[in-house]
């Protein structure tokens, strides 16, 4: 497959949601089933927002919080199963890693269940420190 059709956007309102929805539930197993409405709210809380197009295909998307100064964290980085191992991932986090609300970020944090040699690459490193986690309980 040629890449000279991929192009990278950080205009988040060029998401597509029907095609993310599509692309976390072919391509993670973290992101299976989310719903529309849930992905909107990500999104339209998240900046920036890098996706990845294949022509009118959307085949991957990274998203990030961010204070702009001391923290941020990237959430969601996901490239279509079919376009993985031809550094378009590294492009990605390297895309929103430029963006001016977190180029001079002093800690960017993110998570990931098995890829930490490919964020090692990129800078990124283990830290043991911050491991707290409080999940959302649905009170009755």
């Amino acid at each position: 497959m040629s890449q000279e059709n991929i192009k990278f956007y950080t205009d988040k309102a060029e998401v597509n949601l029907e095609q993310l929805q599509e692309l976390f539930n072919l391509s993670t197993f973290w992101a299976q089933n989310r719903t529309m409405e849930d992905l909107e709210l990500a999104i339209s809380n998240s900046n920036p927002v890098v996706t990845v197009w294949d022509g009118a295909n959307l085949i991957g998307l990274a998203r990030a919080t961010s204070d702009g100064v001391y923290r941020a964290t990237i959430w969601d980085v996901v490239i279509h199963k079919d376009y993985q191992g031809r550094g378009l991932g590294a492009r990605l986090v390297k895309t929103i890693l430029a963006h001016p609300l977190l180029a001079k970020v002093e800690r960017i944090y993110l998570m990931t269940t098995h890829q930490q040699k490919f964020y090692q690459g990129m800078g990124f490193a283990e830290n043991e420190t911050t491991t707290l986690v409080r999940y959302y309980v649905e009170s009755n």
